[in-house]
C-alpha cells in the first residue's frame, strides 16, 4: 500500500459530542469512517485522583498523512482539556476496504 492506514481511538463525554466530532472528520475528508461505540466506562487517574466516567469511543479510519489535521480538528471540537487521541497502525486489512478509505480521503 502506498499509504499507511490508521485507526484513531478517541473517547467523548456524550453522544452529541461524538456525533459532532465524527461528522466533522468525515465531512473534512480527514476520516473515511467513524464508528461510535456507546456505553464505555473509563477509569483513569486525573490530577492526582482516580476518576470514572461514562464515555463514547470513536474508532476513526484514516491514513497517517491525515493525522496532523485530524488531531487539530479533534482538539478544536472536543470539550476535554486533554482528549484521548491514540493512533494505531493498520498492518493488514482487506485490500478493497483500504482502497475505499483512500478514495474517501481524496480532495476534489
Amino acid at each position: 500500500m502506498a499509504h499507511r492506514h490508521q485507526i484513531i481511538l478517541c473517547t467523548c463525554p456524550d453522544q452529541a459530542t461524538a456525533q459532532r466530532v465524527a461528522e466533522t472528520l468525515v465531512t473534512a475528508k480527514l476520516a473515511a469512517c467513524v464508528n461510535i461505540v456507546p456505553g464505555l466506562t473509563s477509569v483513569y487517574r486525573w490530577q492526582g485522583r482516580i476518576e470514572s466516567a461514562q464515555e463514547h469511543l470513536l474508532l476513526i479510519k484514516t491514513r497517517q498523512d491525515r493525522y496532523p489535521a485530524l488531531e487539530a480538528s479533534i482538539r478544536q471540537n472536543h470539550p476535554y482539556e486533554l482528549p484521548e487521541i491514540i493512533a494505531v497502525s493498520v498492518e493488514q486489512g482487506l485490500p478493497e476496504y483500504l482502497h475505499w478509505i483512500d478514495k474517501c480521503l481524496v480532495s476534489k
